[in-house]
């Protein structure tokens, strides 16, 4: 059971680790147990929008991570399944229907994709080369590969925004995607075929023209920083707010935000750092890593809802309060830091501290000078989030 519909079971799934809306069943971003990283950002697109509810684009990147042992498995999870049943319903907990299409960032180990769509329609682009890899969305999705130890391997990064961005290097696609485009009066025929330029709308949104300026900030900032990215370089990128990819204006935050450093060598884990809260500059990143017996963190689970507005019909019809227990703390902190400066910034200093601490462990056990005992890597989320929540209380 997905948001809307139910999709055929596969024989076996993976363990995820999912940032998401609570109200719904798929996810922003996230990863699973094989270092497959998938996140994703609306676009708005020629292709009509599908009120009629379908699979949500959160929920294809629950269920590529779910199915997928790598990022092209998990890119074709999604191919398949978007072609099967489509793309449509509202993305957003309100009466008036809020729908977009989706494009995605792919990434393991050792490649990385980005897959856009339009409708049923789709393209795709694996990111080629020796990749150390920056991946951020308007949103703060980010998956980044930590970049190689040996200094003559080429680096390489890419972004993404509200807008599509595959042009003419297309990997893959859908069979049919040049027939629709040539039918629909959209594309000759002839000459170079660009997947953004064909299925782009020639009256963009509003807020596509800030996309615009957030795609340009990102690769420059991602440009910047090219031979040294590092999961720091990601989290300052992420709370840039000049740029406008960390959104703190207009009615709309960066909600949670998530690096993730995907060691070329199979033997030594990857580590997914997540806020768990809004406003990456005023949130702590917390070190995740995938091992036997993870400890449940309740602080950072939704409630759920017997009458969930979400699942009744028609939906949305009432508002619940779905923040979960370190959320509420947080928010309480950001009051605390916009009326009283000084103390604001003692707490402020305090959390890029902890943060810090976080970053410093994971260094080590990439590292390989420190090697912590499962048990401790078990408990490593939680005891980070009970330390954040102690400076809160």
């Amino acid at each position: 059971q997905c948001t809307y519909l139910e999709v055929e079971q596969a024989e076996h799934t993976h363990a995820v680790v999912l940032s998401r809306p609570a109200w719904l069943w798929g996810a922003e971003m996230g990863a699973n147990e094989h270092g497959v990283c998938v996140g994703n950002e609306g676009v708005w697109t020629r292709e009509p929008l599908g009120e009629d509810e379908a699979l949500l684009g959160m929920d294809l990147v629950r269920l590529g991570l779910e199915r997928g042992s790598s990022a092209r498995e998990a890119l074709e999870v999604m191919t398949a399944l978007l072609e099967r049943y489509g793309q449509g319903g509202s993305c957003k907990e309100e009466p008036v229907p809020f729908v977009y299409h989706n494009t995605f960032l792919l990434a393991d180990r050792t490649e990385a994709w980005v897959l856009e769509t339009a409708g049923r329609y789709w393209a795709a682009q694996r990111i080629t080369g020796e990749l150390a890899l920056g991946v951020l969305g308007a949103l703060g999705a980010v998956c980044p590969c930590q970049p190689p130890a040996d200094p003559s391997v080429a680096e390489g990064s890419r972004n993404i925004s509200n807008q599509l961005s595959i042009g003419s290097e297309i990997t893959a696609e859908h069979a049919g995607l040049r027939q629709r485009a040539r039918s629909q009066g959209w594309w000759s025929g002839h000459g170079e075929f660009s997947f953004a330029q064909v299925f782009s709308l020639e009256q963009q949104p509003p807020r596509m023209e800030a996309a615009k300026a957030r795609f340009r900030a990102g690769r420059e900032l991602l440009r910047q920083h090219a031979g040294h990215i590092t999961a720091e370089t990601l989290m300052s990128i992420l709370r840039d707010k000049g740029s406008g990819i960390c959104v703190d204006a207009e009615g709309f935050r960066t909600a949670g935000s998530m690096v993730s450093v995907l060691p070329r060598d199979p033997a030594l884990p990857c580590v997914h750092f997540f806020t768990a809260t809004p406003d990456p500059s005023r949130s702590v990143f917390k070190p995740f890593v995938f091992v036997a017996g993870i400890k449940p963190v309740p602080q950072v689970r939704s409630p759920t809802f017997l009458q969930d507005p979400a699942k009744q019909i028609p939906r949305f019809q009432s508002s619940v309060d779905r923040r979960h227990e370190l959320y509420r703390w947080h928010q309480a902190a950001l009051e605390l830091m916009e009326q009283d400066q000084e103390r604001g910034q003692k707490l402020l200093e305090t959390l890029q501290e902890l943060e810090k601490q976080g970053l410093e462990g994971m260094k080590a056990l990439l590292e390989g000078t420190e090697t912590p005992h499962p048990e401790e890597l078990a408990d490593l989320f939680f005891d980070c989030v009970e330390a954040e929540l102690k400076f809160y209380t």
